[in-house]
């Protein structure tokens, strides 16, 4: 019996998996390990599902191999790429700049063709159709930076709004182009062709844009109760308008980006259907997707003679210059900064779903030889990080610059204002309910949410008895000063996800907490608590350890880093801490470099403080440790720092609560975290959607199996 179990155990284990169940279970133990594993060393955890697809891929360990239930699961991941980019598109925007995007839609379209006809023709030596098909090619390009230039609140830049306006006149128009080459390599070019062609898509477009639209709103208001419902129609949309795309002669890429737009403005982007939509696609079908991606790539192409480096060096540097060159043109005729002539360029230089459609199909109608394929790859890999290299430095400066969109800063109404204290150690909780009464709002007629949260255990209702227990100890201390409290209990899978949905039930703008603690060794493979906590919530955070009265200080020093103005939160923490400077009459001193201050003086001056302030000029943020020229013995120490991944966020303020919590023993320290844009979560698969690219690689690499099928 032992012997038929181990041979049954090997043949389950054979490499390539087979068994259905074993490969979903691989799968899914890479969606959930690959972004814990990378974290500590900050690489995105998109890059390391890619890597973990060369790994398991054919061409690595070869435990999976691309079969159906593989080429499903990454279609679905990139028609769910399409979709969500088409739902997010600022459609009043678009028609505020549509002749500017039809003019750079024409310029990143014909000058990489122009560029790339003569190289693959008379460079590379491939026949007149072999090089339009990959001179087309050069014309693609997929805004995998996107989320970067959304993260740091510049998607209204014009710049930007031009950009996604381009993507989808070239996109469309080369996925056009594929057909009509297709058709003529195998002799189908004729008058029929193109009154199929046209009378198609046509009547695609009536379908999408005349009769979804209505056919949706109806549904939407008719099943307003049926909630699964309104997400498995909106999935049938965009996989029927796939299809249609597929019998129009595009792709079914398009035909998913396309019903993004005909649903764009019946669903709105913070409801619950849009939330259902994202959830799904980044916890399932898109890390199914990346895993494809690396699947495909094969890192031996490069030992396969010299003719295979010269075509795909020769690809990538036609593929780069014929994009830069177009945002340099656009630049020069409508008079853009450099700044945001880099952020054309860096959203319009990554090639991926539509670029791979085109050498996939040319490929597989031996239009092209397999140098070309493989140097494609490599195209779209460094096409990639170029992208998401240049689009964040140009970022930063289009911000720098003043640029930034204006619904960037966050102003809380004083009179919805909530603060939810979550209750850890009671020997700390006084002193932090005192700070909380300081800096909230008399306007605010709600009162102080003191939570406890109880891990749902074997011992959880004799923890719920004592929770309640110590939040009534809590609301006695609470009276003597007359600060009105509410008393939450919640049990939860852990601490960190109980505050987290409490602060979203409650609708809290502020957590205030104590100093984060001690772990142990799993809390620091896994996550720390205060790391957990920051990663699951969206409001405003304070950090407290006042273990000295308030009366012990003589002022009040507050640590600004670079770009801390540009944060969401940023007025709200001003706010508190002006308030808190007025309610125990001490000065202030901010520490922060020029462009900073300028910011912070500005603040000031809105919220008319009367608040004695100073300027202290510190220009290197990458040494923490610098900043204690600035501490004065009395001061109460204020270190503003930031989310993993936020506009602010630097290296340096990585570890930052164990840094100054050791190097100032003997003062009062506030951490303080802005509010960020909600569901910006870093350790959630929001940095799957970095690579819109890589899911459209794969969906077209499934697509194109399924129709050799």
């Amino acid at each position: 019996m032992n012997n038929k179990v181990i041979d049954h155990l090997i043949e389950a284990f054979h490499a390539p998996l087979t068994n259905p169940v074993l490969i979903f279970t691989l799968i899914l133990f890479i969606i959930l390990l690959s972004p814990i594993l990378l974290r500590p060393i900050k690489v995105p955890g998109i890059i390391g599902l890619i890597i973990s697809g060369v790994i398991i891929g054919p061409y690595g360990l070869n435990w999976l191999e691309k079969n159906s239930a593989v080429n499903l699961f990454s279609t679905i991941g990139l028609l769910y790429i399409m979709f969500i980019a088409g739902l997010e598109l600022d459609m009043n925007e678009f028609k505020k700049t549509k002749n500017k995007s039809i003019a750079f839609g024409f310029f990143t379209f014909i000058i990489p063709i122009a560029i790339g006809f003569p190289v693959c023709h008379y460079l590379l030596g491939y026949d007149f159709l072999p090089s339009l098909l990959i001179a087309s090619m050069f014309a693609t390009h997929t805004l995998v930076s996107y989320p970067i230039v959304s993260r740091y609140g510049i998607s209204k830049n014009e710049a930007v709004a031009i950009t996604i306006g381009g993507t989808i006149l070239t996109d469309t128009a080369v996925l056009i182009i594929l057909a009509v080459i297709t058709g003529a390599s195998q002799g189908n070019i004729n008058q029929e062709f193109w009154v199929t062609l046209g009378v198609s898509f046509a009547v695609f477009l009536f379908i999408m844009f005349g009769i979804i639209p209505k056919l949706a709103k109806w549904f939407f208001e008719r099943v307003a109760s049926e909630k699964t419902g309104h997400y498995i129609f909106v999935l049938t949309v965009v996989f029927f308008a796939a299809f249609l795309a597929e019998i129009a002669g595009l792709e079914p890429i398009i035909g998913a980006f396309v019903a993004g737009l005909a649903l764009n403005k019946l669903i709105p982007h913070s409801s619950a259907l849009m939330n259902r939509i994202e959830f799904i696609g980044n916890a399932i079908f898109i890390p199914f997707f990346l895993i494809s991606v690396g699947m495909i790539v094969d890192v031996s192409v490069l030992t396969k003679g010299p003719m295979a480096l010269i075509v795909a060096a020769t690809l990538t540097i036609v593929a780069v210059s014929g994009k830069f060159f177009a945002a340099t043109i656009t630049q020069l005729v409508f008079r853009y900064t450099k700044s945001q002539r880099n952020l054309i360029f860096g959203l319009s230089n990554a090639h991926a779903a539509a670029t791979l459609a085109v050498i996939m199909v040319g490929y597989q109608n031996n239009i092209i030889d397999e140098n070309v394929l493989n140097g494609t790859i490599v195209l779209i890999l460094v096409t990639c990080i170029v992208a998401s290299i240049i689009t964040e430095n140009a970022s930063k400066k289009v911000i720098l610059e003043g640029h930034q969109d204006h619904t960037h800063v966050e102003h809380v109404d004083e009179g919805e204002e909530k603060i939810l204290i979550p209750i850890a150690n009671l020997e700390t909780m006084e002193p932090i309910l005192d700070f909380a009464a300081l800096v909230k709002s008399k306007r605010s007629h709600y009162p102080i949410s003191m939570l406890s949260v109880v891990p749902d255990d074997a011992q959880a209702e004799k923890n719920l008895i004592t929770a309640r227990r110590n939040l009534d100890s809590m609301a006695k201390y609470a009276s003597g000063s007359e600060t009105e409290v509410e008393m939450l209990t919640t049990v939860d899978f852990n601490i960190p996800s109980g505050i987290s949905h409490m602060a979203k039930q409650t609708f809290a703008d502020c957590i205030v907490m104590g100093w984060p603690s001690a772990t142990n060794f799993l809390d620091k493979i896994v996550g720390e608590k205060a790391e957990s906590i920051l990663n699951k919530t969206d409001a405003n955070l304070f950090m407290c350890r006042l273990d000295k009265p308030f009366s012990s200080h003589k002022s009040i020093t507050i640590f600004v880093p670079p770009l801390a103005e540009s944060e969401l939160g940023f007025q709200y923490w001003m706010e508190k801490m002006l308030k808190l400077a007025q309610e125990l009459s001490l000065p202030v001193l901010f520490v922060c470099n020029k462009r900073t201050q300028k910011a912070l003086e500005g603040m000031i001056a809105h919220l008319k403080s009367s608040v004695p302030a100073n300027f202290g000029n510190q220009e290197d943020w990458d040494n923490i440790a610098g900043l204690a020229t600035f501490n004065e013995r009395d001061s109460l120490l204020v270190f503003v720092s930031s989310r993993y991944g936020d506009i602010s966020y630097r290296d340096s303020l990585d570890g930052l609560g164990k840094k100054v919590g050791s190097f100032y023993q003997h003062q009062n320290l506030i951490l303080i975290f802005p509010s960020r844009r909600e569901d910006q979560h870093i350790d959630e698969y929001e940095d799957v959607k970095t690579a819109p690219i890589f899911r459209k690689i794969s969906r077209e690499i499934g697509n194109m199996f399924n129709k050799e099928k």
